[in-house]
């Protein structure tokens, strides 16, 4: 089956919007009493739906508190990302124009609902073919949904695509989406990402043939 798309996730992967993310999620835990890690992060957080990550923290609050929790959660991202700004990673533009060269498709995936947001301030929305968003999905990750979804908006099946995550649980919906995935390991820790059929720490080091190689497998 050859290769016809890659299907990229968002924070971590192309924008450098993790120390954003943690340190929103950070202060609004501290408010409830919360101690949180940048292991917490990795672990309960990373690549999931606001409300699904305030439940992995605050299991005892009800659903009503969890919703102002996220919400709070999302007020001080913004503020974080209006007084830092947004930077992308250049392996992954370098890798995302190559890609654009050869023909072959590119979708962006997020859960998070600040995605169009993101992308224009960084001014790579132009960059992909689709943008799928967490407005688009009810099931976050480890459900295999979001990258169903890119991958039939795309016009491709699963076997034909790629996926690009830095997260565990980004790792483990590309297994259950039955679609090759490749870990990019940003912190050193290749071990977290032990399920992926492919781990890289730069994505300049990912060639064409490698991707072909995967979906060849």
């Amino acid at each position: 089956m050859p290769l016809k798309g890659v299907i990229f996730d968002m924070d971590g992967v192309v924008v450098n919007t993790v120390p954003l993310h943690f340190k929103a999620w950070k202060k609004m835990f501290s408010e409830y009493g919360k101690k949180f890690t940048f292991k917490d992060y990795e672990l309960k957080v990373d690549g999931i739906p606001r409300i699904s990550g305030a439940r992995a923290v605050l299991p005892e609050l009800s659903e009503e508190r969890l919703e102002k929790a996220a919400a709070k959660k999302q007020k001080y991202l913004l503020e974080f990302l209006r007084k830092d700004g947004i930077k992308t990673y250049p392996d992954a533009v370098y890798l995302i124009k190559n890609l654009k060269k050869d023909k072959i498709k590119t979708a962006i995936i997020t859960s998070s609902k600040n995605c169009l947001y993101i992308l224009r301030k960084a001014k790579i929305n132009k960059f992909f073919d689709i943008i799928i968003t967490g407005n688009d999905i009810k099931r976050g990750k480890p459900y295999p949904d979001i990258f169903l979804l890119a991958a039939k908006k795309l016009g491709l099946k699963a076997r034909e695509c790629v996926v690009i995550e830095d997260a565990v649980l980004g790792i483990v919906a590309a297994k259950r989406a039955r679609i090759k995935s490749v870990g990019i390991d940003r912190y050193s820790k290749p071990a977290r990402l032990k399920q992926a059929d492919l781990i890289v720490n730069n994505l300049r080091k990912l060639s064409l043939s490698k991707l072909k190689r995967l979906v060849w497998r």
